[in-house]
């Protein structure tokens, strides 16, 4: 692993084995580094930590799910304050943006000049050559419609990800059917 760790270098079953504080460590490779992704909108995380309510209403507001607290073993600046489980669900960049007309606190917060603007990436996405099927010889495609924000193309039948484009959502991720998953998240 890299100096940030990638996301897809743990399977699921050792998520749930190892427990969230392990799996954060994992993923940042450095236990005070920053290791998990924020919803879309969020300010910096150390007005984050300070600000957020642990209201859990942007939870309650994602209508996929995809929005969890994270768990006390974090610490307690950091504990029941929302994370997205981009590990095993797509963010789907909801078009009325739920999850941050929710937030009260004022820590998911949408740019007054511009609404419709895309948020800040909330992760990098590469794809593993070595375990995505098309670049091994068989097609696959299970990602072709994945991507909401048109980052995720095809050059013949491998996908390729458009970093300028990719908001690092996840959902292509979603979509693949290898296991471990060829889409690779890195924390930003």
């Amino acid at each position: 692993m890299d100096g940030l760790g990638t996301m897809a270098a743990m399977d699921r079953r050792a998520f749930l084995r190892g427990g969230l504080g392990q799996a954060a460590r994992q993923i940042a490779g450095d236990e005070s580094a920053i290791s998990w992704i924020r919803p879309p909108y969020a300010v910096a995380e150390d007005d984050f930590q300070r600000d957020c309510s642990r209201c859990g209403d942007c939870i309650k507001a994602c209508p996929h799910g995809v929005i969890f607290s994270l768990s006390a073993e974090l610490g307690g600046a950091v504990a029941d304050t929302p994370a997205l489980n981009l590990l095993n669900h797509g963010c789907h960049l909801c078009a009325d943006w739920p999850c941050v007309t929710a937030c009260e606190a004022g820590v998911l917060v949408l740019p007054e000049d511009d609404p419709q603007q895309a948020p800040v990436a909330l992760a990098r996405v590469t794809i593993n050559t070595e375990t995505c099927l098309p670049y091994s010889g068989p097609e696959c495609g299970a990602c072709a419609d994945s991507c909401p924000v048109g980052a995720l193309h095809f050059n013949g039948t491998r996908p390729e990800i458009d970093a300028v484009r990719c908001l690092g959502c996840g959902m292509c991720r979603e979509a693949c059917i290898v296991d471990p998953k060829a889409v690779q998240l890195v924390v930003k």
